[in-house]
């Protein structure tokens, strides 16, 4: 909430936002926020509270109210690039002596990108009431998270890729599939099929990579969701080591490619090999994730049985 000195404050109140459901995300280094749950063609109605405080006076040349969506680039602080941008006139200029209510609704509004905080980029939906004053202006800000539901890709061959140093090693991983939604389980099998190297660990890992900017100013940021072993000690020919990867415990968000051509986010599965001499062998693949409708899935599902 913000103040006009000791003459009076303004708030956005969005309709429901206690009973919706509220999204934790990472606002900064050591700091996590909440923002209620929107989705694409919802519309965002509700009100702005404008209170004058007992026994002043306020004068204002207009209110206004802003549904904005925009991404912002951490390595270009000052400039945010819209992509959606609606307003409302609340009042006309007037005096105020008393606390005023004004009501909004931007009806079915577009959110075709979700809400997005990475590493150099960061895409919010917010709505953003303005009091104009005869010198400057007064703004609050009230964030909303947009999750948007894909339907699942049609075609999801599995995966398979080969590690080999010739007359060394070979070894072949087989995936169940190469897309996966938010919730999935990542089902494989790793296979030894010539080992001469002595291995002494094995550890598969998910990689997010978060691409900014365009060529030649572009930015690569890697971070590791989650890793872990998957055998520890000397395999021998013939053997095979299962995996198995529940996706639903990890702060994920779906593959994002080329969004407002500002960012991409993608994620790879990344294998690696460790010898006795501490020499690492790797190999990357990329996997898609999308998000899905759980509850139209679970309500289909029950429909089949």
């Amino acid at each position: 909430m913000f103040g006009f000195g000791p003459v009076a404050d303004v708030n956005v109140i969005l309709t429901g936002e206690d009973e919706r459901q509220q999204v934790e995300y990472r606002a900064g280094k050591d700091k996590r926020e909440k923002a209620p749950l929107y989705f694409d063609g919802e519309s965002v109605s509700g009100k702005v509270v404008l209170r004058v405080h007992e026994g002043k006076q306020l004068e204002h040349y207009g209110i206004k109210v802003q549904f904005i969506g925009c991404i912002e680039m951490f390595y270009d602080r000052g400039n945010h690039y819209e992509f959606v941008s609606l307003v409302q006139e609340l009042a006309a200029p007037a005096e105020l002596a008393s606390t005023a209510m004004y009501p909004f609704e931007f009806k079915n509004v577009e959110k075709q990108y979700e809400s997005y905080q990475g590493i150099n980029a960061k895409l919010r939906y917010f709505v953003q009431a303005t009091v104009s004053k005869r010198v400057g202006a007064i703004t609050q800000t009230k964030d909303i998270w947009v999750h948007s539901y894909h339907m699942p890709p049609e075609i999801s061959s599995s995966l398979r890729m080969e590690v080999g140093i010739e007359d060394c090693l070979h070894i072949e991983f087989e995936y169940n599939k190469s897309k996966y939604h938010l919730k999935d389980v990542i089902v494989g099998k790793i296979y030894f099929l010539l080992v001469r190297i002595k291995i002494k660990n094995m550890e598969l890992s998910i990689i997010r990579r978060e691409t900014t900017g365009a060529a030649p100013n572009q930015y690569n940021e890697s971070e590791t969701i989650t890793k872990f072993e998957i055998m520890d000690g000397a395999p021998v020919r013939g053997e095979t080591i299962p995996i198995r990867l529940f996706l639903g415990g990890f702060d994920l968000t779906p593959t994002y490619r080329d969004i407002n051509k500002k960012f991409s986010t993608r994620y790879y599965l990344n294998l690696v090999l460790v010898d006795e001499e501490n020499r690492r062998y790797f190999k990357q693949q990329e996997i898609t994730l999308y998000r899905r409708n759980e509850a139209e899935h679970a309500a289909a599902s029950s429909n089949a049985e």
